[in-house]
């Protein structure tokens, strides 16, 4: 028997559904066992109900089965809402009026798995809908950017159509859509900054009559609005709150750590005792460490604060007549944030240490005109100084595979696989884009991949993929902008980088004595994690670099 021609047989019992649903679940069980199926399992069904209906943010089920239920006419439809809201209703009258975010029904009645997909909003008495949060694109990323929307709203959308571009801390990412549906309201438009992973971004219906109904919807803060409501209501503790301040003694007393007890405070040993040295009370400070974790600068930072307020009673000093100074404010980009925070924690926690060598790039610059000519004749791209250097770099890692290795807490991981990242620097900051596998790659597949890499990061439409899963790093700054040497900071996880620098013409001396002549030489730096890397190791790594770039022929072997 269909499941339209069931909802026909039953139709005055759906117009009787909510004084059904005001006397116990067990009667809409017996109602709609007959024919169908047992009791017992529609009984399942209501348990799942009062387990996912009483959770705010909930979403409605969708089954999965094999029963055919997604094939429910659209009179089975309405009739399921029917009882849906009837169901809600009913059960919060008997609940006392208890606030209920969404209540799931099993729209198959035989379906016996639930996925959460859709939120259901009662106090609004909006209809079923999807809510979209920002995605997590890439593995650091926390909080992103919407460059611009693809779609509008209203308009239909279907799986695997672009939504949204949305900038990460890498690059800019286009977001599939996953249901079909239509898109009833834009939380944020084009251009919102710093949205956090999760937030709700975007609104989908099922039906395109029910866009209207989201013309002015924005996404749940009743249970953030009603925080600070109670607060105000107990007004004692405000008074509790300012007798402690007159007298500073007992505040750094160990009872304020009582009360910590129902929420933990979480704070490095180091933190703690610089709080009970300076009689300042944890509860009142803020963590910046991992997962809220109070550290000393945290402390610290709170100190200076309080010593502002100190002398904030003392007269101000017009700055202006010192001269103002005149400047702009340039926001973040997300790949900013990044870098900076992981170069900070590559100079924090990885020991580095540097070698640097000399090689005469003679041989080097001679060996790339022939290759040259070769291309021009074959109507390839020219090959550059660095895409030598990449693969000489590359065979060195195979010669010496302990620099291609990481740092982990239980082990050093060594690499089979040779995946070279490459700077580049672009308007936004600072990308990687990583050749795979440079040492088994020839040099004008290695100069194509890297020009076009480079392209990619300069329109800022690198994916994941374009950049992650790198071994090893080379950064050059001598042929585009002529630095002699420097030193590089290594990029986590890896554990080695090589900084190259400008070829530059020396003299040294010739065959015979009194003889000299000219040769060019390049500096190159390699910075090693200590851990990884010993100091011997690095400097067999950068003797076969040596070999190669002296020797290039050596490379084509």
């Amino acid at each position: 028997m269909t499941y339209a021609s069931h909802i026909f047989r039953h139709s005055k019992k759906f117009r009787n559904a909510p004084t059904l649903l005001r006397q116990d679940h067990a009667i809409l069980v017996r109602w709609f066992a007959n024919d169908t199926r047992s009791s017992v399992d529609l009984g399942d069904d209501i348990l799942k109900f009062r387990r996912f209906g009483c959770v705010p943010g909930e979403r409605d089920g969708v089954c999965k089965s094999s029963s055919g239920c997604t094939s429910s006419t659209a009179i089975y439809s309405q009739s399921h809402r029917a009882i849906n809201h009837a169901m809600i209703s009913s059960i919060e009258k008997r609940e006392g009026n208890a606030p209920m975010a969404c209540l799931v029904f099993n729209r198959s009645f035989s379906c016996t798995q639930l996925l959460p997909r859709r939120n259901i909003s009662t106090d609004a008495g909006l209809p079923s809908h999807q809510e979209i949060g920002m995605p997590s694109l890439s593995p650091t990323m926390t909080e992103g950017n919407i460059a611009r929307w693809l779609k509008k709203e209203g308009e239909k959308v279907s799986p695997g159509e672009v939504l949204c571009e949305v900038e990460t801390d890498k690059a800019t990412v286009e977001m599939e859509c996953m249901e079909e549906g239509y898109l009833a309201k834009i939380i944020h438009g084009d251009g919102a900054k710093e949205i956090k992973v999760g937030e709700v971004i975007a609104i989908t219906v099922e039906e395109q009559e029910d866009v209207a109904k989201f013309k002015d919807y924005k996404p749940s803060t009743e249970g953030a609005a009603a925080a600070p409501k109670s607060p105000p209501v107990s007004s004692p503790p405000k008074e509790i709150v300012e007798e402690p301040a007159s007298s500073p003694e007992p505040k750094p007393s160990k009872p304020p750590a009582v009360p910590a007890a129902d929420s933990r405070i979480f704070a490095s040993p180091l933190a703690r005792k610089l709080a009970e040295d300076h009689n300042v009370s944890l509860s009142s400070i803020k963590g910046t460490g991992p997962d809220g974790r109070i550290v000393k600068a945290d402390i610290e930072d709170y100190l200076a604060s309080r010593g502002k307020e100190v002398s904030a009673g003392a007269p101000k000093v017009d700055v202006t007549t010192a001269g103002a100074l005149d400047y702009a404010d340039i926001p973040h980009s997300q790949i900013r944030k990044v870098t900076a925070s992981r170069l900070l924690l590559s100079k924090q926690t990885i020991p580095h240490y540097y070698l640097t060598v000399d090689t005469c790039v003679d041989k080097l610059m001679e060996l790339r005109g022939q290759l040259n000519s070769l291309q021009e004749a074959s109507g390839g791209k020219r090959i550059s100084v660095n895409d030598l250097v990449i693969k000489a770099a590359a065979l060195a890692l195979r010669k010496v595979p302990q620099c291609n290795s990481s740092w982990t807490n239980d082990c050093i991981r060594q690499y089979h696989n040779v995946n070279i990242n490459v700077a580049v620097q672009t308007d936004n900051g600072l990308y990687v884009p990583v050749i795979r596998d440079a040492d088994k790659k020839g040099l004008s597949k290695i100069g194509e991949e890297v020009k076009h890499l480079a392209q990619k990061a300069k329109d800022n439409s690198l994916k994941p993929e374009d950049y992650e899963g790198g071994t090893f790093t080379v950064s050059n700054l001598g042929g585009p902008f002529g630095i002699k040497q420097f030193c590089a900071i290594i990029n986590p996880p890896q554990s080695g980088i090589l900084a190259v620098g400008s070829a530059e013409k020396r003299v040294i001396p010739g065959s015979g004595p009194d003889q000299f002549k000219f040769a060019s030489y390049m500096a190159t730096t390699l910075s090693c994690d200590h851990r990884v890397i010993d100091g011997a190791i690095g400097a067999e790594w950068l003797k076969a670099f040596k070999g190669y770039i002296e020797n290039p022929e050596s490379m084509l072997l």
